[in-house]
């Protein structure tokens, strides 16, 4: 929640980009929270017991594919505020949108 509302209400693109990190690592942390039961085994060769319970391991793939397009969005967004700081003097958006309107 922090993070949803970092983006809503902060000006400062770089704390908008902030606010998006904490709130895309604030939903894996969930996830993982809810993966993490006990009395499964993880599901490698020679691990568990013959009659053990395996996790599955499909929401471990697409929790590291989330955290990998996390991680892309948020370079390309960094890229992105870097060249509106070469044409503007400051990161905040009132003060780019009254220097870009016609």
């Amino acid at each position: 929640m922090f993070g949803f509302f970092g983006i809503i209400l902060k000006k400062n693109l770089m704390m908008k980009i902030i606010s998006m990190d904490v709130m895309s690592t604030g939903v894996i942390a969930y996830y993982v929270l809810i993966a993490s039961r006990d009395g499964f085994f993880t599901p490698i060769i020679g691990n568990a017991a013959d009659n053990g319970t395996y996790a599955d391991p499909v929401p471990q793939a697409v929790i590291l594919t989330a955290i990998v397009i996390g991680f892309s969005v948020q370079a390309l967004m960094l890229v992105g505020v870097i060249k509106l700081a070469r044409d503007n003097p400051t990161l905040e958006t009132d003060e780019i949108e009254k220097n870009n309107t016609p």
